[in-house]
């Protein structure tokens, strides 16, 4: 039998593996809402009635997946990041919360877990509430949205370090953990690692508006940055350089942290799929952002044997072959009921040159909506489209998100455990 890492190694080599393996919470598109993950862990008698879960990504509300979790469902990677948060404070001094479902869960200190008189959660940069306000999660919800706090904007004196000010050399402290990390878990589990490398997502419109920041500056207006992509090309053009310099400047720091225990890399969140197709063309995409990515996965390629992952929601069927041709070995989350997004279709066309990194399941219909036996007919679908001949690692459409019932999670697990040892032909 292989060990995990030896079966991702093999998944992400195109060779058939023993079983498809499988990935829960390794990077910030493949986890799970935390109070979903409340609901799993009781129902897989992994904890006490009451005992909380750790939020450990506030933007999505993340839960924490420990060891005993991913090996509950049969999971084969962990993930390693920087030590910071999305609205820029650190994953430490854990105080108790209670969600306005019930979920008894713990967060950051610098959360802020007092509503507004209307019932509303204020998220603060750095939790410093002497400055406004970067996020806001409305009353009932379960989400944060960022707060636009655009400035002004003076045409005729646009910086274009403004819009870098939340990027740059990756710290000591950031380094030695890293370091530390991923030398704990390679040494103590048999999990493959991924590695979610900072600030090479160029363009990642989850970063622009600067939730990290107490005051941003330049462009962070969301509409007036993709207007700023046509209008103001040769601008974000400068500005995409300067960010690559920075990524290139931190990369040999971060392989000498981390070496060869890294597996995969998660280098990009930025979504360039809508639900029927691209929202760029495929021209804009060669001009704006492949030559950047281009350069970062040469990099790797070369002093590295990490394989290199880019997330992007939506229909980017089309974009595809530019994703490869930019040095990209793995897609996620491969958004199947998308348009022009069919899984035979893709697995024909790319299953040679590309890893699927997700598409087990649909979570936009099936997985929250669907009966536990039509969860088990898809997931098996999908293990026997993507997996044969390896190229596939299991996870859904993107994170399992809130509501999702319980009982399709569990018919999601069993079926990647019942069918997942597909016998190559």
């Amino acid at each position: 039998m292989l060990t995990s890492r030896e079966r991702v190694t093999l998944a992400l080599n195109h060779q058939q593996p023993d079983r498809v393996p499988l990935d829960l919470g390794a990077c910030g598109q493949t986890g799970m809402y935390v109070s979903t993950v409340y609901k799993l862990r009781q129902a897989l008698g992994l904890d006490a009635p009451g005992t909380p879960v750790k939020v450990i990504e506030p933007y999505q509300m993340l839960g924490e997946i420990k060891l005993d979790l991913l090996d509950a469902v049969g999971g084969d990677v962990v993930g390693v990041g920087v030590l910071t948060t999305m609205f820029g404070y650190k994953n430490e001094n854990w105080k108790p919360w209670t969600f306005h479902d019930g979920t008894p869960v713990l967060v950051p200190e610098h959360f802020n877990t007092e509503p507004e008189p209307n019932g509303d959660i204020l998220m603060y940069a750095e939790g410093d509430r002497s400055f406004p306000p970067s996020a806001k999660m409305p009353a009932g919800g379960w989400y944060f949205d960022s707060i636009m706090r655009q400035p002004p904007i003076d045409e005729d004196n646009l910086r274009v370090e403004d819009n870098l000010e939340e990027f740059g050399p990756i710290s000591g402290e950031d380094l030695a953990h890293l370091a530390r990390e991923s030398r704990r878990l390679y040494d103590t589990t048999d999990k493959a690692i991924m590695l979610t490398l900072p600030g090479a997502g160029f363009g990642d419109i989850a970063i622009v508006p600067g939730p990290s920041l107490k005051n941003p500056q330049g462009i962070r207006d969301i509409q007036e940055w993709y207007i700023s992509t046509v209008s103001r090309r040769d601008h974000i053009h400068a500005i995409f350089e300067r960010q690559c310099a920075i990524v290139l400047d931190n990369l040999p720091k971060i392989y000498e942290a981390v070496g060869d225990r890294v597996a995969a890399v998660w280098i990009s969140g930025t979504d360039f799929g809508a639900q029927n197709g691209p929202f760029i063309s495929p021209r804009t995409f060669r001009d704006l952002y492949l030559p950047f990515y281009r350069r970062v996965n040469d990099w790797i390629a070369e002093h590295t044997p990490w394989k290199r992952f880019i997330h992007s929601c939506g229909s980017v069927k089309a974009l595809i072959p530019l994703f490869i041709e930019a040095g990209f070995d793995i897609l996620n989350p491969v958004q199947t009921s998308a348009a022009h997004m069919d899984p035979a279709t893709l697995k024909a066309e790319f299953g040679d040159r590309l890893v699927f990194w997700g598409g087990g399941v649909d979570t936009q219909h099936t997985l929250p909506f669907g009966t536990p036996d039509e969860v088990r007919q898809e997931v098996r679908e999908r293990l026997e489209i993507f997996g044969r001949g390896g190229g596939f690692v299991f996870n859904p459409s993107h994170n399992v998100q809130a509501l999702v019932p319980v009982e399709n999670l569990l018919a999601m697990y069993d079926a990647v455990r019942d069918y997942g040892a597909l016998m190559p032909r």
